[in-house]
């Protein structure tokens, strides 16, 4: 019973994050230790030969916080976001800060004295950075999506195989993503109007979707690779990733729908930092429990 709370709970943070540029679900999930059993329970299910069953039970817990922590990010948390955006990115700031030794710790026999693989972090740093350089300010120019066309429908489709590519790769954000495509605005509009029962945006958010499925098919695979044969590389680069996405984080403000200045020292919220911390290091003692 327990496990199967956190597992909503770990679904819930993912969506939180997922919904807000600067920080990846996938990130949220390598923060709090899940990100090999996400992968290897969607690489499951998309195999041939695989024992499905324990995959499609702890994805249908994870989809249950994941779409609950949508729905309320949609219809209630954007305003919240917009008005307290600064204590919420440092709520995510104190995720990575404080992740990143309890990550060094889990996987410290395959990092040990394989410091040139540092190249790698590097990579990941300059990656996040440029993707953050290119993000628009103020939300960017927002793509009219309410007149359908091949056109538009082919840019739904891609924009959603890159952006859930960029939710599932850790450090990187997929709302990030959405924004340089220009449709963050019009694919959270239309989520937010399709619970309330406007199905008129019905057909948007199919296309997007079979373009989240698509993503996904072709992500999973790659991810689940690198981790299988090149581990120590891949761990260094998501470091990179990661350490990366606090520059996203500070630099979030910037591309609300109404821009707010970058973070500074003075709106940094040290109380949600340490709060971030505290949440952090609670699911760690909660995971270990768990696992005896």
């Amino acid at each position: 019973m327990k496990k199967n709370i956190v597992n909503i709970l770990h679904g819930f943070c993912m969506a939180l994050a997922d919904s807000v540029p600067g920080i990846s679900g996938g990130t949220v999930a390598f923060i709090l230790g899940f990100y090999d059993e996400f992968i290897n329970s969607v690489n499951s299910l998309i195999s041939k030969g695989h024992n499905k069953k324990k995959a499609i039970k702890f994805l249908i817990k994870l989809g249950i916080g994941w779409a609950i922590g949508m729905s309320i990010s949609s219809v209630i948390l954007s305003s919240l976001f917009e008005k307290h955006i600064y204590s919420v990115s440092s709520l995510f700031i104190g995720f990575i800060v404080f992740a990143i030794p309890l990550i060094v710790r889990d996987e410290k026999d395959r990092l040990k004295g394989k410091f040139w693989y540092l190249f790698y972090t590097l990579i990941g740093i300059l990656i996040v950075s440029i993707i953050t350089y290119f993000n628009p300010v103020g939300g960017g120019s927002s793509i009219e999506i309410d007149n359908l066309n091949i056109g538009l429908v082919l840019y739904l489709f891609f924009a959603g195989i890159v952006a859930i590519s960029a939710m599932v790769v850790p450090g990187i954000s997929g709302s990030t993503i959405l924004l340089i495509f220009g449709l963050y605005v019009p694919i959270i509009t239309s989520i937010n109007e399709f619970l309330h029962f406007n199905f008129k945006v019905l057909p948007i958010l199919i296309i997007f979707g079979i373009g989240v499925i698509t993503g996904i098919l072709i992500i999973v695979k790659i991810i689940k690779k690198a981790f299988d044969k090149y581990r120590s590389q891949t761990i260094y680069l998501v470091f990179g990733l990661m350490i990366g996405s606090i520059y996203a984080i500070i630099m979030g403000p910037t591309s609300l729908e109404v821009a707010q200045e970058a973070m500074s020292f003075g709106t940094f919220n040290i109380l949600f930092f340490i709060i971030g911390g505290i949440v952090v290091y609670g699911l760690e003692v909660l995971r270990k429990k768990l696992d005896n």
